[in-house]
């Protein structure tokens, strides 16, 4: 199945969190990547008195049922080393499940498409840098990204 994963860090050197969680999706055979944004430096969102995040976006393929991805993206995020923290705060990782196939889930262990995608710039922008023409629940990405507030989302070389 065709799967979306975004990734968010703040904590440490954000943008070699972002491709060491990349690896560990490959080399543990939790998907086959076959695409992957840029690294985005973005504003912190939800609680805002900490450090700027770097965000990407990944889209692979896997065989996992939505609650072993979920299972795997959350070892992976712990053998990284994530502490429990308070909601949108600081984070070493985090690795979102943004879509999965068609699935389409609603309960409080996973919500499929992810409930705050079409929300959000910072998943907006690298999606669609890679997925330009891909439909979520109805709902063209790229038009979605034409509706949300975007504000600091650069890539990460623009400091």
């Amino acid at each position: 199945m065709r799967v979306g994963f975004g990734l968010g860090s703040n904590i440490g050197d954000k943008p070699a969190n972002i491709r060491k969680a990349l690896d560990l999706l490959e080399t543990r055979g939790i998907a086959r990547l076959t695409a992957a944004s840029r690294i985005y430096r973005t504003p912190p969102w939800g609680v805002t008195d900490q450090g700027d995040f770097a965000n990407a976006c990944a889209i692979g393929e896997t065989d996992l049922s939505p609650y072993e991805l979920l299972a795997a993206v959350k070892t992976i995020e712990a053998d990284m080393g994530r502490e429990p923290s308070r909601r949108w705060g600081p984070r070493l990782i985090d690795v979102d499940i943004l879509f999965l196939g068609d699935h389409t889930l609603d309960d409080p262990e996973l919500t499929l498409p992810h409930k705050e995608l079409f929300g959000r710039g910072f998943v907006l922008i690298p999606l669609v840098e890679i997925a330009p023409d891909l439909v979520l629940d109805g709902a063209p990405i790229a038009e979605a990204l034409q509706r949300v507030d975007c504000d600091g989302v650069r890539p990460w070389s623009e400091g």
